[in-house]
């Protein structure tokens, strides 16, 4: 299995930004995927989440209403757009994938995801 993670990039604050990853090795359709990030010095955060199937979603509170993640089963896809980005958001991103339908309290916790991409950096500064 391999997570392709991209669409990063230097972007001024109030900026967008689109981020793929692109899933080989097995069908999404089956799988939830989480958006995690990780800045210097401090551990993997969890960003985005979206469940198989149904498609629920949860965002971490400080990105709410400014990430949106979506999922394209016929690509095997998963994004996460970014708006109005701020230079807090300026970390490593990384896709997940699991076999489980995660609740509020579990979707966060990176252990509870089987497969890493490699990640893409996002830099917002001005």
């Amino acid at each position: 299995v391999q997570l392709q993670a991209s669409g990063g990039g230097l972007v001024q604050p109030g900026g967008s930004l689109r981020l793929s990853c692109v899933v080989s090795g097995l069908a999404i359709d089956g799988y939830s995927i989480g958006w995690f990030r990780q800045a210097p010095g401090k551990g993997r955060e969890g960003v985005s989440y979206i469940s198989m199937y149904r498609g629920r979603t949860f965002n971490a509170g400080s990105v709410k209403g400014r990430f949106t993640i979506s999922r394209d089963n016929a690509k095997n896809t998963v994004y996460l757009q970014m708006n109005s980005l701020k230079t807090e958001d300026t970390a490593y991103y990384y896709c997940a994938v699991t076999p489980r339908s995660l609740i509020l309290s579990s979707w966060s916790d990176p252990g509870q995801y089987d497969y890493w991409g490699q990640g893409t950096q996002v830099t917002v500064s001005s």
